[in-house]
C-alpha cells in the first residue's frame, strides 16, 4: 500500500522534473535536487526560474545554496497540531521530510486509540517529527535516539515549538545498536519501535553503519526490547536500490515470526505534485501492526 502525505498547508511540492523539485515551505520557494524526478519540466514555466533559494550539486560531491531572495536562516512551519523549525542545510535538507506526515498521522492515530500505556522507541530519530507525533498522542514515554548531537538539539527545539515540554521525551545521543543492547540488559521494553536508518553513517564514537550489513541485526536486536503486546514496528528507508519487498521480507523474518497476531504493510511513501496531479516517490516504508 502506497502512502501519500496530503494534509500539509504550510508545505507544497509545486512541481518536479529534470532531477529537481520545486517546493513551497510556508512562503519560501526552494528548488532542490531529487534523483527520482526523471521526467521533463515545462521549460516555459517561469516559477522554476524564480525560487528564493536553489541548491546546486557539485561535481566533487555535496553542493551549496544560491540564495536569490531574502531567506531567513530559519523559520517555522506547521503540520496539523505540530510546529517544526525549517533551515536549509549544507546537505540540501531542511530538517523536515514532509512525506513522513503520512507516517506521523498513522502513529498518532494508533497511539491515541490504543487505550493503554504505549512506550515508543524512535531510532535514527533526526529532528523528531515522529517523536513529536507520538508524544502529542499521549504516549507514556518516547525515547528519541540519534548519533548527531546537532539533530537531537534540533529535535528539542521542535518539542518546544510544539508545546510538548510536559510530555515524557528522553533525548539520547548514541549509536542506536549499542543503545538497544543496553536497554535489553536493563530489561526495558517498548510497545512501538520506529527506525529511519541511513544508507551509511557514523555513530558518535566513530561506529560505522552500513544499511545492507546492519539493518537485519538491528531489527533482530530490537525484538529483545519489543513488549509482549506490541502496537507497531515501522522501518523507513531512502536507500537507492532497496524495494519495499526488502522491508516486507525483513519484517516477516523478524517481527512477524515472533508476533504472529499482526499484519505487515509495505509500499512507497510520496508527495502530491500540485502542477501535474501526480505523485513524487520519496522512499519506502514497512510496518508490522497488531490486529
Amino acid at each position: 500500500m502506497n502512502l501519500v502525505s496530503k494534509y500539509w498547508e504550510d508545505y507544497e511540492c509545486i512541481d518536479s522534473g529534470n532531477g529537481e523539485k520545486l517546493e513551497r515551505w510556508k512562503n519560501v520557494i526552494l528548488r532542490r535536487p531529487d534523483p527520482q524526478a526523471l521526467w521533463p519540466i515545462d521549460q516555459l514555466d517561469k516559477t522554476w526560474k524564480q525560487p528564493d533559494a536553489h541548491y546546486h550539486r557539485s561535481n566533487k560531491g555535496g553542493g551549496s545554496w544560491e540564495f536569490k531572495g531574502k531567506v531567513k536562516e530559519q523559520w517555522t512551519i506547521n503540520y496539523r497540531h505540530l510546529t517544526f523549525k525549517v533551515s536549509p542545510t549544507g546537505f540540501k535538507h531542511t530538517g523536515i521530510f514532509p512525506e513522513q506526515g503520512a507516517n506521523w498521522d498513522y502513529m498518532y492515530d494508533k497511539i491515541k486509540n490504543a487505550n493503554r500505556e504505549i512506550r515508543v522507541l524512535n531510532l535514527f530519530a533526526y529532528t523528531g517529527g515522529a517523536t513529536m507525533a507520538c508524544a502529542s498522542a499521549n504516549a507514556s514515554e518516547v525515547v528519541h535516539v540519534d548519533a548527531s548531537k546537532g539533530m537531537v538539539n534540533w529535535a528539542k527545539e521542535n518539542m518546544q515549538l510544539s508545546n510538548l515540554q510536559d510530555k515524557k521525551i528522553r533525548f539520547i545521543v548514541d549509536d542506536v545498536l549499542k543503545f538497544v543492547e543496553r536497554e535489553k540488559r536493563r530489561g526495558r521494553t517498548y510497545h512501538a519501535i520506529i527506525m529511519d536508518p541511513p544508507s551509511y553513517g557514523r555513530g558518535p564514537n566513530g561506529e560505522i553503519w552500513k544499511i545492507e550489513e546492519q539493518l537485519y541485526p538491528l531489527i533482530k536486536a530490537c525484538l529483545d526490547v519489543l513488549a509482549d503486546e506490541p502496537l507497531f514496528f515501522i522501518v523507513n528507508s531512502y536507500t537507492t536500490g532497496f524495494s519495499a519487498t526488502v522491508l516486507n521480507n525483513l519484517l516477516n523474518a523478524t517481527v512477524a515470526k515472533r508476533h504472529r497476531d499482526g499484519v505487515i504493510q509495505t509500499g512507497e511513501i510520496g508527495l502530491p505534485i500540485t502542477k501535474t496531479k501526480t505523485i513524487l516517490p520519496c522512499g519506502i516504508y514497512g510496518r508490522w501492526e497488531s490486529k
